[in-house]
């Protein structure tokens, strides 16, 4: 993003209200091939399709701060690539991700991977460095350090039920294997920051936080989250789009300083959850309102949202979630010329 994007968004997250309603969406390989008009497996291969798609999204929304920010990345197949996972590239459908994992002498062969060197992120980081003059010639730079947090890679590797049954039947081992992937997170996350000197955020996405209880979270989210969030960062995002309610609370003390969650909470109920100490980007239905419908739709719901807020400080507009497929540009220019306009 801009240098003003930036600095506005650091203002924002440390407590300062701005004159009109920001705007911030999370945008990938979801939302951003088709609304440029190219398939995903393009969008994903070709280097130069993807710098276009990314440029063309920020030069016709200049009010929008779009986070991370050229994103660079596979799908759901970026990081459990790195521990061996086959991955499978559709046409046109998002990357699959499948397990290696099957029993718990699994675990053994499990090695830390290299995030230099294996599966797909290599190959992210050296987009990213060919793509560096140009994006700096538009007058962006990268400011997000990126990857998925490690319940989510967990439950790629193990599946997702597995994952929740091993949980309960066999603690240790999940713990052993979670500790496996936050070194290597924490080993990803410092090459994307040495690679960019001005990097100087942090982004994860976890969804999985969501699919389990308060003490589930507390044993086997909380402790690696902590871990992982302890940087010097300005800006710490987080995205759990499935319910928090059983988590929310805890985010301060992780250290997350700026959420985006999903619609099962208000923007209200979430603030009053964090003490007003976390930034949530959020809350209007992704895909039933932004993509499916008309702008009239939108600017009720922005209008709804906006007017019923108990506090205006630390909130920036955006959906509840990443970018859904399908949204198109009068629903996204109705929601900025609402906000704007309240």
């Amino acid at each position: 993003m801009k240098d003003t994007q930036w600095n506005n968004l650091i203002k924002v997250v440390n407590g300062e209200t701005p004159a009109s309603v920001p705007v911030g969406f999370i945008i990938d390989c979801p939302w951003l091939p088709g609304w440029y008009g190219v398939n995903i497996l393009d969008y994903i291969t070709n280097d130069e399709l993807w710098l276009k798609a990314n440029l063309k999204a920020m030069e016709t929304f200049p009010d929008v701060t779009f986070l991370p920010g050229f994103w660079s990345e596979y799908g759901m197949c970026t990081e459990p690539s790195a521990f061996g996972a086959k991955c499978t590239f559709w046409k046109n459908e998002f990357p699959f991700a499948d397990k290696i994992i099957y029993s718990s002498e699994d675990l053994d062969k499990v090695k830390d991977p290299n995030p230099e060197t294996d599966g797909l992120l290599p190959f992210m980081l050296n987009r990213l460095l060919l793509a560096q003059p140009k994006i700096e010639d538009a007058g962006y730079k990268f400011r997000f350090s990126v990857s998925r947090g490690p319940l989510n890679i967990a439950s790629f590797l193990m599946g997702t039920s597995e994952l929740m049954m091993a949980m309960m039947m066999e603690p240790e081992n999940v713990h052993k294997l979670l500790r496996i992937i936050t070194n290597f997170l924490k080993s990803w996350h410092e090459i994307q920051h040495n690679t960019f000197s001005t990097i100087e955020g942090i982004m994860m996405l976890d969804d999985i936080v969501g699919f389990v209880g308060e003490e589930e979270f507390k044993e086997f989210g909380l402790p690696y989250l902590k871990e992982l969030y302890n940087t010097n960062d300005k800006i710490k995002l987080f995205h759990n789009d499935a319910d928090c309610s059983m988590s929310v609370k805890y985010y301060p003390e992780i250290g997350i300083n700026l959420y985006n969650p999903g619609t099962h909470m208000t923007v209200n109920d979430l603030k009053s959850a964090t003490d007003n100490k976390i930034t949530i980007l959020g809350n209007i239905p992704p895909r039933d309102v932004l993509a499916s419908g008309t702008p009239e739709t939108v600017s009720k719901e922005v209008k709804d949202l906006l007017t019923g807020l108990k506090q205006r400080d630390r909130f920036i507009l955006s959906c509840g979630g990443g970018m859904p497929p399908n949204v198109s540009t009068e629903n996204i220019q109705s929601l900025i010329d609402t906000a704007r306009n309240i």
